[in-house]
């Protein structure tokens, strides 16, 4: 049991040592330690976009939902081509944009488009709100897997303040390069952990044909929707698809791994790598089902994979597994405090605080601020319990609602500025209320973000259409800018624009 402990700690120690060498590379400068002077390579890039994604949310939250739920968690394989092709076909744009205007936050690129500080303080408040929630439960999983590892003798409070403290130290000293230099090591530690730990689980029943088997004779409602529990249907299904990809998509801590990529060529791997990627989720299928045989009626489902690994794995693998679990937490909870605290230093502290801050302050208040939202999300994990995945996705379901004036700003020139605000208000008042509204269910079994995404599209649309913008050299500004895009990346669409132009000159 101690050795367990010890082999978590090592790995929990590794980020330590990494931020101190990635330190002696720091500029000293806000957008060094924020986004690694926009100079992120491929390797990194990959990885840490992929460990950043893949959260506590998906090593336990994963297990758990097979365990209690059946398959619905299985459209995980479809979230991630989504969220791939997003990081290409919006990230790509969003790093354009943020390269040509030095943007660093969201709220950088929407305030700026839409020309409106209502939205800017708007969206400040979604991503901090929001990623809080979501941010507790990486301390949560974490702490889960170091309390089943030492058998309860370091106790739940105690270990998510573990992890708590060496998050802090080695984003305090090292910044984004820190954490993109460690997520390499976590990414690979985390596909391999959760393949094998799958693997090696199912082979206590037989394998896992023996497994499927088994299953079919004594839980058949665990192998189809909507599942045993029969809340589970392919209206969950597709509101998973639609808000866990595009809700991880548009926290803050992505759009930090848009702004950081050294060129826009990085971006067209990303939906190829992350689908091959989530070949992983098979261990959790493996993991989950297994434990409907071996320990039904688990008290905390979110523990049924550490459960299974203790039980019944030998101690070093348990050991090293578990590791590749706390690395999912860490690899996560690291890019969202990180992000936080940037939103928190340029958007609130430099814009409304001191404009002429100095780059050695702004660094310092972004420390600061790793602290108080840490703190905030332990506080959450001690008091607020709940299920891993069931917190995730009402967390995701906000910062999905900022998709809508995110595509608006990098694709529509009519896109207006009271449309997207009262669009993102409604759709985050409607993911409130129906999330926790006391009386309100979500209506045909669709989850609440849908809802709020139906509501702010079509709020968005329909006003953008009704609405005129004045302001129209911001308008040309981001116009010209998108061209540019478009003569670098993808000239044919300007030879078929000039093609129909011509065209329709001839016609008339």
């Amino acid at each position: 049991m101690t050795g367990s402990i010890f082999i978590i700690a090592a790995f929990m120690i590794i980020p330590l040592i990494v931020g101190v060498v990635s330190s002696r590379k720091s500029q000293g400068t806000s957008e060094d330690f924020f986004v690694q002077g926009r100079a992120m390579g491929s390797v990194a890039v990959f990885f840490t976009v992929a460990a950043t994604w893949w959260s506590a949310f998906a090593f336990l939250g994963s297990n758990a939902t097979f365990y209690t739920s059946g398959p619905v968690y299985l459209t995980a394989l479809a979230w991630n081509l989504l969220f791939g092709f997003m990081y290409y076909w919006v990230g790509k744009r969003v790093w354009f944009l943020g390269k040509r205007f030095n943007y660093l936050t969201p709220s950088d690129l929407m305030g700026d488009f839409y020309n409106s500080e209502a939205l800017r303080i708007l969206v400040v408040l979604i991503t901090l709100v929001f990623t809080v929630p979501y941010l507790q439960i990486q301390l949560t999983g974490g702490a889960y897997l170091i309390e089943v590892a030492s058998g309860g003798v370091i106790p739940f409070w105690l270990a998510a303040l573990l992890f708590y403290f060496i998050i802090i130290v080695y984003v305090w000293i090292g910044g984004i390069r820190a954490i993109a230099w460690t997520d390499v090591i976590y990414g690979a530690l985390l596909f391999f952990g959760m393949m094998y730990a799958g693997y090696f689980i199912s082979q206590q029943v037989g394998g896992p044909a023996a497994l499927f088997s088994q299953l079919q004779q004594s839980s058949p409602d665990s192998l189809t929707m909507p599942g045993p529990n029969g809340n589970m249907g392919y209206s969950m299904w597709f509101s998973l698809f639609v808000i866990v990809a595009i809700g991880a998509f548009m926290g803050p801590q992505i759009w930090l791994r848009m702004y950081s990529v050294k060129s826009g060529r990085l971006f067209n791997l990303m939906p190829f790598l992350l689908g091959l990627a989530a070949f992983a989720y098979f261990g959790s299928v493996l993991t989950g089902y297994t434990g409907v045989l071996l320990e039904p009626g688990l008290e905390n489902p979110d523990q049924i994979l550490p459960v299974m690994l203790m039980n019944y794995a030998p101690y070093l693998l348990a050991s090293l597994i578990m590791a590749a679990g706390a690395s999912a937490a860490m690899s996560t909870a690291n890019s969202q405090i990180h992000a936080v605290s940037t939103v928190v230093t340029m958007d609130i502290y430099q814009r409304y605080v001191n404009r002429k801050a100095s780059q050695a302050r702004i660094v310092t208040i972004g420390r600061l601020s790793l602290v108080g939202f840490s703190l905030a999300a332990y506080i959450l994990a001690l008091t607020v319990p709940g299920l891993l995945v069931t917190i995730g996705i009402a967390a995701l379901a906000g910062t999905a609602q900022l998709i809508v004036p995110t595509i608006g700003a990098i694709t529509w020139r009519r896109a207006h500025p009271m449309a997207a605000f009262w669009g993102l208000l409604s759709g985050v008042i409607c993911v409130l209320l129906l999330t926790y509204g006391p009386t309100v269910s979500n209506p045909l079994g669709l989850h609440a973000g849908i809802w709020g995404l139906l509501l702010n599209g079509g709020l968005f649309v329909g006003l953008s259409v009704a609405l005129q913008r004045k302001d129209h050299e911001v308008v040309e500004r981001f116009a010209q800018a998108r061209q540019e895009y478009d003569a670098e990346y993808h000239p044919e669409r300007l030879e078929g624009e000039s093609r129909r132009v011509g065209e329709a000159a001839n016609a008339r």
